[in-house]
This record gives C-alpha cells, sequence and structure tokens, in this order.
C-alpha cells in the first residue's frame, strides 16, 4: 500500500514493464503536438514513470479544470454513505422557495441528484456560461430552462457539478473542500491543495481544484484500490464502482474515447479504462486491467490526441510487447523562444483600459527589459502584480496576476523571456501552475502602444490586439 507522505518508486522491470518501452513512451510524447508538462505513471502501486519538462515541476499545484469534478463525485459519494443524501432526491428538495422559481416546470421537478452525476439535467448546454453571469449562482440555475426531461439527453454541463457542491453544503454545513480535507486530502496527504470558491461562497466543484501530480497520483491509486487506503476504506467501493461504470450513453460526442459512456463524474473511455479530465489536457486515466494510472498535465487543445499517444505507445507496454529501443533526449524542456535581443523602449508607461487578458499597463525600458503589470487574482485588494520579461533563458518569478480569469493560487510560479523581431518586443509568459502561455508582441507608435497578443490556450478568443489608452 502506497505510503501516506509519498508514493513508492520503482524500476519499470521490478514491476515487469520494459524500461525501454516507456522510454519510447516518453519521446511519443515529447515529439507530440501537444505540450506535455508533467508525467506519472503507477503499476501494482509503485511509480515506475515520473517526467516533467522544465521549466514545469512535478512537485507544483497545477490547475486541474474538470479532473475536479471526480473530487467532487467522491464528496457526494461519502455523503450518501453517511445517509445525508440519496441519488434520487430531487433538486429542488434542497433549496428555499426564494431560490426557486416561481413556477416549478415538470422537467425540473423531475430533476434528481443522479441526473446531476450523470449530465442529464435535461438542460440543452451547458448552463456555466449562465451561472458567471451573477454571484447567486444557485439561483440562476433553478431558473434556467429545463428543455428535456431528466434523463433522457448527456450533455456535458459543468453547472450540474456546482449544484452537487452546493447542496453538500447546504447538507454538511461546511464548503465541499472542507468536507473532503479530514476525509480524503489528509488521508492521502495532500496539503497543497486548493480550490476556487464562487462568489456566494461556495466551492465550484466543477473546476477549480489545484493539486500537484503525486498527489493527483495517489488519488489514482485510491481508484484502483476501490477506495481503500492505509487498510481503510475511505470512500465505499460500492461508491467508486458506480462512480466509474457507464451509468449513461454519450455516443454523439465528437471524440472516440468521449464516446464510451459517462459515469458520477467520470468518463469511460476506451480498452476498459475510465478517468477523470480536465481542460487543455489534464488527466488522472485508470486503467484496471494492467492496475495502472497514468497521470498528465499539459497544454493542448486537441486532448484526444494524448489519448492516442497512450494506445499507441504505453498500451503495448502495459502489454508487454516488444517496442523498438529509441534515443531519449539528454534534458525534457520546453525551451523559451529565440531570437536577437530585445532592442529598448522610450521608458513610458501604457495603460490599458480592462480587457479579458487583465493587462493594465506596460513599460518598455531602454535597457530591453519589459515590465507588463496584470490584475491580481484578489481584485477586491490587491493590486496590480508586475511581472519582467528579459532577453535569454527563462526568468523565474512569483506572481500573483490573473490570465483570462484563470483562477490560480494566489501566488504562483510563472516565468518570462524576451526577444525582438523588428519594431516589436515579444514577451512569452509561462504561468507554471496552470497551462496557460501568452506571447506579446508589443509596438510602440505616435504615444500609443500596441499589443498582440496570442495564447496557447483558451476558453475564448487565442488571438487579439490591445491598444493603450
Amino acid at each position: 500500500m502506497p505510503g501516506v507522505s509519498s508514493l513508492p518508486r520503482s524500476t519499470p522491470e521490478d514491476q515487469g514493464l520494459s524500461g525501454a518501452a516507456l522510454d519510447a513512451f516518453v519521446v511519443a510524447l515529447d515529439e507530440s503536438e501537444p505540450e506535455i508538462q508533467t508525467v506519472m505513471l503507477l503499476q501494482h502501486g509503485h511509480v515506475v514513470l515520473e517526467e516533467e519538462w522544465s521549466p514545469y515541476r512535478l512537485a507544483d499545484p497545477h490547475l486541474l479544470f474538470s479532473v475536479s469534478k471526480s473530487f467532487t463525485s467522491t464528496g457526494v459519494g461519502l455523503a450518501i454513505d453517511a445517509g445525508l443524501l440519496a441519488l434520487d432526491d430531487k433538486v429542488i428538495s434542497f433549496f428555499e422557495a426564494d431560490e426557486l422559481p416561481e413556477t416549478i416546470s415538470d422537467n425540473l421537478a423531475a430533476m434528481t441528484v443522479r441526473h446531476l452525476l450523470t449530465m442529464t439535467t435535461g438542460h440543452s448546454e451547458d448552463t456555466v456560461a449562465a451561472l458567471s453571469r451573477d454571484r447567486r449562482m444557485v439561483k440562476i440555475f433553478l431558473g434556467l430552462d429545463v428543455d428535456h426531461e431528466p434523463g433522457t439527453v448527456f450533455v456535458y454541463n459543468s453547472g450540474a457539478t456546482y449544484m452537487l457542491s452546493a447542496i453538500l453544503q447546504r447538507l454538511t454545513g461546511e464548503r465541499l473542500f472542507d468536507y473532503l480535507k479530514p476525509r480524503l486530502f489528509e488521508p492521502l496527504g495532500i496539503t497543497e491543495a486548493t480550490w476556487q470558491v464562487s462568489r456566494e461562497g461556495i466551492t465550484v466543484g466543477g473546476w477549480g481544484l489545484s493539486i500537484n501530480t503525486e498527489s493527483l497520483a495517489k488519488f489514482g491509486q485510491l481508484l484502483l484500490q476501490h477506495g481503500a487506503w492505509e487498510g481503510k476504506q475511505l470512500v465505499p467501493a460500492e461508491w467508486y464502482e458506480a462512480a466509474t461504470s457507464k451509468q449513461v450513453p454519450n455516443d454523439h460526442q465528437e471524440n472516440p474515447d468521449w464516446q464510451q459512456g459517462y459515469g458520477f463524474q467520470f468518463w469511460r473511455g476506451r480498452n476498459n479504462t475510465y478517468r477523470g479530465d480536465g481542460a487543455f489536457g489534464q488527466f488522472v486515466m485508470i486503467l484496471p486491467d494492467h492496475d495502472a494510472a497514468l497521470i498528465v498535465t499539459s497544454a493542448t487543445g486537441d486532448m484526444q490526441a494524448i489519448v492516442d499517444t497512450v494506445w499507441d505507445h504505453l498500451l503495448p507496454a502495459l502489454e508487454g510487447k516488444e517496442v523498438t529501443p529509441v534515443a531519449r533526449p539528454d534534458r525534457l524542456e520546453l525551451p523559451p523562444p529565440t531570437g536577437p535581443a530585445p532592442t529598448g523602449g522610450d521608458g513610458q508607461t501604457y495603460r490599458f483600459a480592462e480587457n479579458i487578458v487583465g493587462l493594465t499597463a506596460v513599460r518598455l525600458d531602454p535597457d530591453g527589459t519589459g515590465t507588463f503589470s496584470l490584475l491580481g487574482v484578489e481584485r477586491d485588494s490587491d493590486g496590480p502584480t508586475e511581472i519582467v520579461c528579459a532577453g535569454g533563458d527563462w526568468r523565474e518569478q512569483s506572481s500573483n496576476g490573473v490570465l483570462l480569469d484563470a483562477v490560480a493560487p494566489e501566488v504562483q510560479r510563472v516565468v518570462t523571456s524576451a526577444y525582438g523581431d523588428g519594431d516589436a518586443f515579444v514577451a512569452t509568459i509561462r504561468w507554471l501552475e496552470t497551462p496557460f502561455v501568452a506571447r506579446l508582441a508589443c509596438r510602440t507608435a505616435d504615444g500609443q502602444m500596441t499589443i498582440d497578443v496570442n495564447l496557447n490556450v483558451s476558453f475564448g478568443p487565442t488571438e487579439l490586439t490591445l491598444t493603450s489608452e
């Protein structure tokens, strides 16, 4: 059994695997189009592969996006085991009259906890965008039209997971994160976790959890062990059996590994696998036939490509098939962009109106460095945070700046670098506890600065232009 502080390590060969085959998998990840940041593989409860692509680190917390949903599912399972609720309890039964719409439709009245868990609430689209319009997210959700009979249509719905968190908070008197701390996080030795809280004071549930790669691997091992850890049954085995099984069909999804059925906040995949996954390539993938768990943090708009690499290169290794040896690079890294040294600026501070990037001001100094000010994570109490960019290797610093409203720990590691491209000062900023990378090409003329912004991944546009006031 894995220990609380860290998971045991083993050579691949001691667990019946070929080290050369795992090397070939790492090379395939390194050469693939998706940008891989960290990876960890467990087999038989032992870490047999752990890699980080510098400047990313396995030990850093990482924003998991919708992998958070699988942790929310765990909280629901614990609450059901404690007798606090049941799968077929009606959603409206947990809320007060002033939170409910004046007219309760038949479909809303029929919606149950089970429907929230299986993304079959009856809504025609994800409700999360609607919920973001106001701090009263519970009230908004309950007031939305429910177009279909609950249980009949699968529609991926992060708002449904938010409602599970809200229900648990009503029942337990504490936020989901706090409810899970003594029951899940502390027994697993997960101490670095943070989880976003909504403006109405509820753990958001469907997104917003940050933990490091090994902590996510511990969760994967807990799943493999059917909820048992260190001789204790932390989560009922029956819950994880149900949660990771196909509860509803989702054949209309676009990619093959998103068409294999959906459980209680877990995806089924090909090759008898299941997983929690999050936007831009965050994965905890469980391969029960091989007693294995794979953790990946990455930055990509093509998550299927990562899964395909697993089937093409890791699955044969787990099956013991012969693999042609390949030469691994001496160092796994994501180097800074290269180019001429940035030219000096005019030293003026250019300010920007409110924008979706969160950029407030930029100053390009004569010595070829640039200072970029970003809104702080806690907008009500923190002023702008400054990030300095200069030529050469990655420059590491701490920041509480926020890009594109991405929620992350208040202070996190960032690295920056810059180069010159004609009349442009081109800065690259990596937020190392998220997938996000920004490229900012700054030009000044006639007393104004124009910045062409390119983002590697985004829920909105990836390219836009900002002009100073």
